[in-house]
């Protein structure tokens, strides 16, 4: 799903315990483990967890439905509005959204500053305010530690080598998309990658003061455990200093 709330259970009760809401912010490149440590990191401290990048996905799909190029604004903007009146959990939940079109479409759309400024608000509503009334909000995307969310208490950059990211993805689409290639998967995400880091407006870099994590030799909990304990002694300092 694309936004979750999780029961305030085990870890969340320590780490709810400041009165303002922790946020943390998730970034990195397409399939490099990102969305999976964000909602599990979200999940493990009781959190609500959105995935921004299914916002732009969904302008993308609107957009495309309509017959509207995704790289041009005056095309977009109908998808921007149709898709804040119809913003819902079914929405950003749909497995429409991670067609391949709708992806290479969705980093079009996401390079379009116009879509970017309309998405802003949403997104750090969401952080300030998390549905569910839990201690805080991890957001997963391309800019939240940079744009979204400078002031994040914790901020991570997701990373991994693009021939294990390519792999992922083949693994994930293989099934449901049987004429697509390894090699094809491989070079859709490195033009998403320049696409992505080479945009004027809010560039997929990782903030100054992010912690860098490498997946590409790394199972899933081994870098889940990692953020946990990395968010765990943030959480500590921020809580002394409040003291």
């Amino acid at each position: 799903m694309s936004i979750v709330t999780f029961p305030k259970t085990g870890d969340a009760q320590e780490a709810a315990a400041p009165r303002r809401k922790i946020v943390v912010a998730v970034d990195g490149p397409a399939a490099s483990g990102k969305g999976t440590l964000a909602r599990k990191i979200a999940e493990r401290l009781g959190y609500a967890y959105l995935d921004t990048g299914a916002l732009y996905r969904a302008v993308a799909l609107a957009a495309l439905e309509m017959g509207s190029d995704p790289s041009r604004i005056e095309d977009v903007r109908p998808a921007i509005d149709i898709v804040l009146r119809n913003l819902t959990l079914e929405l950003l939940s749909s497995p429409a959204l991670r067609r391949p079109e709708v992806s290479e479409a969705a980093s079009k759309v996401a390079a379009l500053p116009e879509v970017r400024k309309e998405l802003l608000a949403f997104q750090r509503a969401f952080a300030e305010n998390p549905p569910g009334d839990v201690g805080g909000a991890v957001l997963d995307g391309r800019d939240i530690g940079t744009v979204v969310c400078p002031d994040a208490d914790v901020k991570f950059f997701v990373t991994a080598k693009p021939e294990e990211r390519a792999q992922r993805r083949f693994r994930e689409l293989q099934w449901s998309h049987p004429l697509l290639t390894l090699e094809g998967v491989l070079a859709d995400l490195l033009r998403r990658d320049q696409r992505d880091s080479g945009r004027d407006v809010a560039p997929a870099t990782p903030a100054d003061d992010a912690y860098l994590l490498d997946t590409t030799k790394l199972s899933p909990p081994e870098v889940l455990d990692t953020a946990i304990h990395t968010v765990r002694q943030k959480l500590l300092t921020v809580t002394d200093a409040r003291s």
